[in-house]
């Protein structure tokens, strides 16, 4: 089966649902929190039996994806992912929450790295890229997911009406576009299969790690805490502080469906870099400015600048000689993810420790590191 303008859309769909049921989780945490009556403490501790899920869900996506292809994991664990929102306020306490949003973090890791895995092969086979567009969908499902969300309970639809209409909803979406995926390519040997056993990474792969790790706190840095310096450090009312929130993100969106033209016009190394400069800039600009409306111009320039960080370095991983696309993925989606998780505590402690103006320079540093290390994606020079 060769690369159709149907598989191409399969996968667009695919990322899309990401988004989307990431976005209805998102939503409803405070819903959650509620429900089963528990502190920040105790939301904290969910939080972190998903992040365990996923962390284990990396570790083995690779073999899985080895054995059973990348179509049916994505099948079986994005259909997962979707159902479980349906029982995100329907467990009989506590400690079941844990127990589902531990599964919850497991499934999700495993769909984000064989739909990541279908998106390198489609690029690897089709000649182009492809990678950029595909978390642009990721983008446009999350400012969807959020929206209907957010509709849904202005218009007064009980939560769990409004969980169980989305789970069902992404598993027809999730289980149609499987359907047509890439077939899972034969495997050789039993050391081929071997081969898909996680390790932690080494060489150009750890390397692809460190600088998705240095991307993903940076933009997470921006997520959860833009809105607050722009009402503690610019004074700004709540309604126009909510604002730095939405222009980065629509500006990420905007400059991920553009990112594969970018891509093809210039290499990983050159576009790496000019993003790392983009990015450093315009969040300096943030930071310096006292004027709100030239803040949020910045914070659209931040998320310009990171909008392709991760597809490139996803892309780079997938072409390491000698290592299979999904076990450079879920390598270096490993390392990127510690870094997510790090993130907010890295900036709430220098936050503490100084000032949120100050913490929020590391993502004018991390942003700076990319752009010097770019040479690392393995590919130099413009495509002219």
């Amino acid at each position: 089966m060769g690369v159709t303008a149907g598989t191409r859309w399969a996968s667009r769909a695919q990322f899309f649902s990401s988004g989307f049921i990431f976005a209805t989780w998102g939503v409803h945490v405070p819903t959650v929190k509620a429900h089963y009556g528990i502190d920040e403490a105790q939301l904290g501790l969910a939080l972190l039996a998903a992040g365990a899920g996923a962390m284990f869900g990396l570790t083995s996506a690779g073999r899985w994806i080895g054995r059973h292809g990348a179509r049916r994991m994505a099948a079986l664990c994005g259909c997962v992912y979707a159902l479980l929102l349906a029982g995100l306020i329907a467990m009989p306490g506590y400690l079941f929450l844990l127990a589902l949003l531990a599964v919850f973090g497991l499934v999700t890791s495993v769909f984000d790295v064989a739909i990541n895995t279908e998106a390198a092969q489609l690029e690897l086979r089709g000649g182009k890229p492809l990678m950029s567009g595909m978390h642009g969908m990721f983008s446009l499902g999350g400012m969807a997911g959020a929206a209907s969300g957010s509709a849904a309970l202005a218009a007064g639809l009980g939560a769990q009406a409004h969980l169980l209409w989305i789970a069902a909803a992404m598993v027809l979406v999730v289980a149609f576009s499987s359907m047509h995926m890439l077939p899972k390519p034969p495997i050789a040997s039993d050391a081929a299969l071997a081969d898909h056993r996680f390790r932690l990474p080494r060489g150009a792969l750890a390397v692809l790690g460190v600088l998705a790790a240095l991307g993903l706190i940076a933009e997470g840095a921006i997520y959860d805490w833009s809105v607050l310096y722009m009402q503690q450090e610019l004074g700004s009312p709540q309604k126009q502080a909510a604002l730095a929130y939405a222009s980065f993100s629509a500006a990420m969106a905007a400059a991920r469906f553009g990112g594969d033209a970018m891509r093809a016009r210039f290499s990983p190394t050159a576009l790496l870099r000019g993003s790392g400069i983009l990015a450093a800039a315009a969040m300096t600009l943030v930071l310096l400015t006292d004027l709100p409306w030239l803040a949020l111009v910045g914070f659209a320039g931040v998320g310009i600048g990171f909008a392709n960080v991760v597809p490139i370095l996803f892309g780079a991983s997938a072409r390491v000689p000698g290592v299979e696309p999904a076990i450079g993925i879920a390598a270096v989606s490993a390392v990127a993810y510690l870094g997510f998780m790090a993130g907010p505590a890295v900036i709430g402690l220098l936050a503490r420790a100084s000032s949120l103006t100050a913490a929020l320079y590391v993502v004018v540093v991390f942003a700076a590191a990319l752009a010097a290390s770019a040479r690392f994606t393995g590919d130099d020079g413009s495509r002219d």
